[in-house]
């Protein structure tokens, strides 16, 4: 039986203008890690970042199925370097699968490492517990639960309603696990706000403000699930823009501001943009639009594939391109039994869906699929879709970029090997360094 290092080290070799601490990222991000015991954080109450769960799950099994994960989280994000790949500094995002090739677990000195089919393969470094997530609000909750932070510290990613109005079999996602995660955190006995109340939102950022003292935190996201009626009183734009008013407020310029939203009509983006928000993700999900059409069954029936994209152009126009970058949940063109069937044909898709906005001057960018086991996807698919389309991905993305003229985009902190902070996929990791962030 052919071990999972053959495969990685069989593309290492076929592919080296793909950095090799990629490879391994996204076979981290696609498949997941385990943890021994001995690695896992001490929640809130360690000297270790827990892992916030701050949208989807991510995760490869239910939060019953992780035994002693659910109760003591891992970490939120992990770092490795070193090993036998030399590997520089790299940023993953934790998605726990128990039955992974790959391990963190302690050495015979204690040290964190991550093994592969049982062989060391890098150190791991754990995110350390901020000093504001020691502090809580008024009213006792957490920051992690109110605004926590991820990519090492640089995003402060708000989930300001939890809930997707998606709903069901015939509108959901058919990869996204949103309303599961609610579920479960619920039902686990979690605290888990389904709408943040902006009062919350300001004083957990006034927390982090003053306790973030070295000013790693540059950005915030604000999102949520979609709405297709009203939550609080308010369509989308207003409801998220009103959290965007209320911080640029209170804090004018301290971060920049972050969206990510549907594709609204042009009024509702232009909203968006008086609210105060630089960067706008109207995420376009799947290219093809035989899948778009299959597993985005809400947003085909509201909204449909094309109106989507025209959309997407418009916004443009009011925010610049260079500031509109919707995200594609890269791999799920591959899912059984509707996706391409070679990695090849999945690519070709994948590419002109990036040539048709890049060559517009909007620079997408993704996110590793996880398959996680309640979606309809991740049933079908518990293995994801091959690391082979994830590396190509990673060359074919950088070569149609450059092939516009266009570089990495604003809000996503540094690119470059060792450099990236950007956690759940390996884009930032396999573009060349540069100065500006």
């Amino acid at each position: 039986m052919e071990l999972r290092t053959d495969l990685v080290e069989d593309l290492m070799g076929r592919f080296p203008d793909v950095p090799r601490e990629a490879v391994i990222k996204e076979d981290l991000l696609r498949g997941g890690l385990a943890f021994d015991d001995t690695a896992l954080t001490d929640n809130e109450n360690g000297d270790v970042k827990p892992k916030s769960y701050f949208i989807f799950s991510f995760d490869h099994r239910t939060l019953p199925e992780l035994g002693t994960a659910a109760l003591r989280r891992p970490p939120e994000e992990i770092v490795l370097t070193g090993g036998p790949y030399e590997l520089r500094r790299t940023v993953v995002s934790v998605r726990i699968n128990p039955d992974s090739p790959y391990r963190v677990a302690a050495d015979d000195d204690g040290r964190l490492k991550l093994f592969l089919d049982g062989r060391e393969i890098a150190d791991v470094g754990l995110p350390p517990m901020p000093e504001y997530y020691r502090h809580t609000l008024a009213n006792g909750k957490q920051v992690m639960e109110v605004a926590p932070t991820i990519q090492w510290g640089y995003l402060i990613y708000l989930t300001a309603y939890r809930l997707c109005q998606y709903f069901g079999a015939t509108e959901e996602c058919q990869y996204c696990d949103i309303n599961h995660n609610y579920r479960q955190h619920k039902a686990a006995g979690r605290p888990y706000t389904g709408v943040k109340p902006v009062d919350e939102v300001l004083e957990a950022l006034e927390i982090i403000n003053k306790y973030d003292t070295a000013r790693a935190s540059t950005a915030y996201t604000l999102t949520g699930g979609s709405i297709t009626r009203k939550v609080d009183g308010l369509a989308e734009a207003d409801f998220y823009g009103r959290y965007a008013q209320a911080i640029e407020e209170r804090f004018p310029g301290r971060w920049i501001g972050k969206v990510v939203a549907q594709a609204l009509p042009r009024e509702d983006v232009q909203r968006f943009k008086d609210y105060g928000i630089q960067i706008y993700h109207p995420n376009y999900e799947v290219w093809d639009k035989y899948l778009f059409e299959l597993y985005c069954p809400g947003k085909e029936r509201y909204v449909g594939r094309e109106e989507w994209h025209r959309r997407i152009l418009d916004s443009a126009e009011i925010f610049g391109p260079r500031n509109v970058i919707p995200n594609f949940v890269a791999g799920v063109e591959m899912a059984e039994p509707f996706g391409f069937k070679t990695v090849s044909e999945a690519i070709d898709s994948t590419a002109e869906g990036l040539q048709y906005f890049m060559s517009r001057g909007i620079t997408p960018r993704f996110t590793t699929w996880c398959p996680e086991p309640t979606t309809p996807l991740g049933k079908t698919n518990p293995h994801g879709a091959p690391l082979e389309y994830h590396v190509r991905l990673l060359q074919t993305y950088r070569q149609v970029m450059e092939a516009n003229g266009l570089t990495s985009p604003p809000g996503y902190g540094p690119p470059g090997p060792g450099r990236a902070v950007f956690s759940v996929s390996s884009f930032m990791d396999s573009l060349p360094p540069k100065d500006d962030i």
